[in-house]
């Protein structure tokens, strides 16, 4: 929201606040941009993560006002010190805003508070085991976190290690020591960076901790690979890591407010980010409501170590397969439609449509085309195994009870199986010539526009054939074997 805007936007300066035990109070702060003629009431409430209120700090729930051109504010929560040694904790703070305010909340909705135990000196590791950086960055920075603890001055010694980048080549071979104050929590590892200015593959190093003075302990993740990245290939990079991000801090939220959320997203257009909603954004909401609601019921992986979401979705996916099926024959009744041709057109629509958009998000997300194929192959394969396996089993065993034979009759089933056959052994040429010649990029997927173009054609001709001649020979059309 800019300046002169109808509304104005409220959210908090920063997504997460640090603080130690000790210290007795977390100030927080809030920010307000956009339109700041207009007076705007605000409701900031705290709400538990792993620290509890009253035990580990004192809950607020305020009502906050902006003044007129008034673009700060701040709230101060107190936090309860005790001598006992604990984990680091956390605790989120939430801002709302009534609708007859004129005002919105920005994305950062929700910021999480962090009490840092200070009875311990720490533990230090880096916080995740992989970094990314341009080659032409110039410095490589690498975050070293203390946990557990931030009491006292600790000395961290660190090393550097060859993998596929050589030191003294692409980068500074070096060794050091981090120096970490009374109550510092995050400190840097710089190392220089050399851009020769030449096309090179990804080249990794590894950075590994070694020791820690005055009791501090070094933690499991002790090692980190740091890959450089030519710049060409960068942004797709960052892309890639943005979106898996954002997956796992989306998986940080408590149980209870990520299911709700779940509706919130479910029920407004573009998961509630309106300013980016696109035209294609809102027709694809108009015709996915339904799903969309029916699906929020399914719980969020963050329960059970998501076992519940893995079983509960297998639930459902049965129950649609099933309507589908229904659906699809009771349709192909109605218009005289013979049942393989039923089955190989809306029944598979129906159920192959979701692996189609699955692979296409993982093709967006990933550096290769292996977990799209992967995924689409997969899927296909349980819809099979599962869908006709599971129920020819149960009938099996259902007429054997009654001393009965379960016999399908084939029909043209060699036909068809031998017609995919060769229509799949076709598809998957075309993913090997994609992947060896320069005309489509050298890539399974994705390359320059026209070839991508070209390909997605043959592969849609490629389905279309195998459904007419399946159908022609369903109705006796073509000759069968």
């Amino acid at each position: 929201m800019t300046e002169g805007g109808s509304k104005a936007v409220i959210e908090f300066s920063a997504t997460s606040t640090a603080v130690l035990e000790k210290d007795g109070r977390a100030k927080v702060n809030i920010m307000r941009h956009g339109n700041l003629e207009k007076r705007v009431l605000f409701k900031v409430e705290t709400f538990d993560g792993t620290a509890e209120k009253d035990a580990d700090y004192k809950p607020i729930k305020e009502t906050l006002v902006f003044e007129p051109h008034e673009t700060s504010k701040s709230v101060e929560i107190e936090i309860i010190d005790d001598d006992v040694w604990e984990p680091d904790e956390i605790f989120f703070l939430r801002l709302s805003v009534d609708n007859d305010q004129p005002a919105n909340c920005g994305k950062r909705q929700i910021t999480s508070v962090v009490i840092l135990n200070d009875d311990d000196p720490g533990t230090f590791q880096f916080p995740k085991p992989s970094y990314l950086f341009k080659e032409s960055a110039g410095t490589a920075l690498v975050p070293v976190n203390r946990e557990f603890g931030a009491d006292g001055e600790v000395k961290v010694k660190w090393k550097t290690n060859d993998i596929s980048a050589v030191g003294g080549r692409d980068f500074e071979n070096t060794s050091g020591e981090l120096v970490f104050k009374h109550g510092e929590t995050t400190k840097m590892i710089e190392i220089l960076l050399k851009d020769d200015k030449e096309f090179e593959k990804d080249e990794n190093f590894e950075i590994e901790l070694l020791s820690a003075t005055t009791g501090g302990k070094i933690g499991n993740r002790k090692r980190c690979v740091v890959t450089i990245v030519n710049d060409d290939e960068f942004d797709g990079f960052v892309s890639r890591i943005a979106d898996l991000t954002n997956a796992n801090l989306d998986a940080l939220r408590m149980h209870k407010e990520s299911w709700g959320q779940q509706f919130i997203e479910a029920m407004n257009v573009n998961g509630g980010d309106l300013d980016n909603a696109t035209t294609f954004a809102y027709v694809m909401h108009f015709f996915s409501f339904g799903f969309k609601v029916i699906f929020a019921l399914i719980p969020p992986p963050s329960i059970w170590g998501g076992w519940l979401c893995f079983f509960v979705s297998l639930v459902f996916l049965g129950l649609l397969t099933a309507i589908v099926g229904d659906l699809a024959t009771i349709f192909g009744c109605l218009i005289d439609l013979k049942d393989l041709v039923t089955a190989i057109t809306f029944v598979a629509l129906g159920t192959s449509l979701p692996d189609l958009f699955a692979s296409k998000q993982a093709a967006a997300m990933e550096k290769t085309a292996d977990c799209a194929v992967g995924n689409v192959t997969g899927s296909n394969s349980v819809n099979v195994f599962l869908g006709l396996g599971f129920p020819w089993l149960i009938a099996s065993i259902y007429w054997t009870s009654q001393g009965k034979t379960y016999e399908v009759p084939a029909g043209i089933l060699s036909f068809s199986v031998t017609l995919y056959v060769i229509c799949a052994v076709l598809g998957l040429a075309l993913l090997v010539v994609r992947r060896y010649v320069g005309f489509f990029g050298k890539a399974e997927l994705g390359g320059p526009k026209g070839p991508k173009i070209v390909s997605g054609i043959i592969l849609i001709f490629l389905w279309i054939f195998y459904v007419v001649m399946s159908s022609l020979a369903a109705y006796e059309h073509v000759p069968t074997f």
